[in-house]
């Protein structure tokens, strides 16, 4: 979820599309508790229907650069167990 609001604010319908694994419940619960924690903030608009749109906070944008981290992490780690898997398939030992 912070990964998409990274890229810019989002409405719920458009969180709701981007994470279809979570459900309902989960991705309201989510935005409870990351505005609880001060990550993400609820701008309601004014108006019929009336217009929600969900923010990361300057606390929130600090995430980013400890998503990228852990991202390029799990990309290195699959990387390693990918050649440790093929050297396995081809070691004369196994």
């Amino acid at each position: 979820m912070v990964r998409e609001l990274l890229r810019g604010d989002r409405s719920y319908s458009e969180l709701r599309v981007a994470l279809p694994m979570l459900s309902d419940k989960v991705l309201s619960d989510r935005l409870a508790q990351l505005g609880q924690a001060g990550v993400v903030k609820r701008d309601r608009r004014r108006g019929w229907p009336p217009r929600v749109r969900y923010a990361l906070t300057p606390s929130g944008h600090r995430l980013g650069p400890v998503l990228q981290a852990l991202w390029d992490w799990g990309s290195e780690a699959s990387a390693r167990d990918s050649g440790a898997e093929r050297s396995r398939e081809t070691s004369p030992v196994h």
